[in-house]
């Protein structure tokens, strides 16, 4: 392929360089703003440069050479993994999901800033993250004029590119030139006092332009690549899964027939995962027809769904299929870009959006305690396992929020409903539905001993029950407070319990 099918604009096109004299154009300790979200979209190839330059600088003593590392979401292992492996990150925005920069993060040698998702633009613009020296942002192509086609995401690029002193472009080849014209990037976003309001009402609204505008001006290296994203293969459903996914279901035929949610339901958000795609699923063999989806990312089960004709159109800022999916996607993209809207991340988890349309937000959990508080960052209070990403964003604002979960964890070990989270993300207020493969608690209307007693009865698992119901019975007793009774003393011995022990 010629440089000039995907890189139309000749003073660009003379800025095309290896990756490696890309990368030495980065300034050590410099923040770097790298397109990428879930998996999808992120650059591969300078990344990878960078980590080898960090590497020689450590070893030629210079320990204190790393860079502020800032995504749109999760990446992959030739980014965070790359950079992590060197101990390249000083410091790493706004979510992660690599295991080796995990590991950092919970030893104290990457400092991690956990956000949340439709935060992240605002508070660029803010100044409040600090100054963003470079960014490098993978694209599909780019035109005579110096816009750019988007990649498989959109994540923060557009603020990336509007921010960044300097642009570095990865131009992958290997991505769909049929993506052009899928992406809708707003530049309508204003800084107080001179907002107005977003003019988006259904999740197949369009409001801006189909490409990501650029100053050729700071881009100071183009690097052509061929690389896949991350492409991650999902298991298929298991029985848990599948439970949780009925359950859910069930209730949404009730919450029909209740006249609470229309006939085709209202725009789904779900997050990312085994028991998501199993949702998905459920919904694709399910009663209702005519969906829609205004979520972060459209994953396989969304995209069978498109296909079926389940879902008739679905808004994100995302990819992340496997790699089956993926040909299945490129192999028929016209249809799919008559279907599928990608938008940057600050739009698709807009809390604005999500209220005005009644998305229905589905996300996962790692505990939930007795009174609905929900904990879906840390393990045992004090290791971050990725972030909170954008489930806060949908679950506060929604017309349904669910947390789901299988009862335990570790082959039974661990409780996954427990007397008090260790870590709170989402408070009670903001969850109003908990779903384990035992059953479902809806919490709308309960008072905290209500919530209490439903979720013991409904979503604990049956070795479990009889523990937290005699602490539910004697916090009732000894309580000085009976509104939501606790036991300080016992309230997180459950996860002391497991660290001394290995098991609740």
């Amino acid at each position: 392929m010629s440089p000039t099918d995907r890189i139309r604009s000749p003073e660009l096109l003379s800025k095309v360089m290896s990756a490696e004299e890309a990368a030495a154009l980065i300034p050590l300790g410099a923040n770097v703003g790298m397109s990428g979200f879930t998996g999808a979209g992120y650059p591969k190839a300078v990344p990878q440069a960078l980590a080898e330059r960090l590497a020689a600088c450590h070893a030629a003593g210079h320990t204190e050479a790393r860079i502020g590392l800032w995504t749109g979401a999760s990446t992959a292992p030739e980014l965070d993994g790359a950079l992590a492996k060197v101990n390249g990150i000083e410091k790493r925005l706004p979510y992660q999901s690599d295991p080796t920069l995990r590991k950092l993060i919970n030893n104290g040698q990457v400092r991690y800033l956990d956000m949340h998702l439709s935060h992240v633009a605002q508070m660029a613009w803010f100044g409040f993250l600090g100054h963003l020296d470079v960014a490098v942002v993978e694209v599909a192509g780019i035109l005579p004029d110096g816009r750019l086609i988007p990649s498989s995401s959109v994540g923060n690029n557009k603020t990336w590119l509007d921010q960044a002193d300097k642009i570095i472009l990865e131009v992958n080849e290997l991505q769909s030139a049929g993506l052009e014209g899928m992406h809708d990037i707003y530049y309508g976003t204003q800084l107080p006092p001179n907002r107005k309001p977003i003019p988006l009402t259904h999740p197949s609204d369009r409001i801006g332009e189909p490409y990501l505008r650029c100053d050729p001006a700071k881009v100071i290296a183009v690097v052509r690549t061929r690389q896949s994203d991350r492409n991650s293969v999902f298991a298929a459903p298991d029985a848990v899964s599948e439970q949780i996914a009925a359950h859910i279901i069930d209730f949404m035929s009730h919450e029909v027939k209740q006249g609470r949610l229309p006939a085709n339901l209202l725009p789904l958000q779900s997050g990312v995962g085994n028991i998501a795609n199993a949702v998905l699923a459920g919904l694709n063999k399910g009663p209702f027809e005519n969906l829609t989806a205004y979520t972060e990312v459209l994953q396989d089960g969304m995209l069978d769904m498109v296909r079926s004709g389940k879902l008739s159109f679905a808004s994100a800022t995302a990819l992340s299929l496997s790699p089956q999916a993926t040909e299945e996607f490129n192999q028929n993209i016209d249809f799919y870009r008559e279907r599928i809207v990608l938008r940057p991340q600050e739009i698709s988890n807009h809390p604005e959006l999500v209220r005005r349309m009644g998305v229905i937000a589905m996300n996962a959990m790692i505990e939930a305690d007795l009174y609905g508080n929900v904990n879906s960052t840390h393990i045992m209070g004090s290791s971050i396992m990725n972030g909170i990403g954008g489930s806060g964003d949908f679950a506060r604002n929604a017309y349904l929020s669910f947390f789901v979960t299988p009862s335990v964890a570790k082959d039974g070990a661990i409780s996954c409903i427990v007397p008090m989270v260790s870590h709170v993300d989402h408070t009670e207020h903001d969850v109003e539905i908990i779903v384990t493969e035992q059953g479902l608690a809806d919490l709308r209307g309960l008072a905290p001993t209500e919530r209490a007693k439903l979720i013991v009865e409904r979503c604990a698992h049956p070795s479990f029950r009889p523990q937290l119901q005699d602490y539910l019975d004697r916090a009732a007793k000894s309580s000085s407070g009976l509104h939501t009774p606790h036991l300080l003393n016992e309230a997180l011995s459950w996860h002391s319990r497991f660290l001394e022990t290995g098991k609740m």
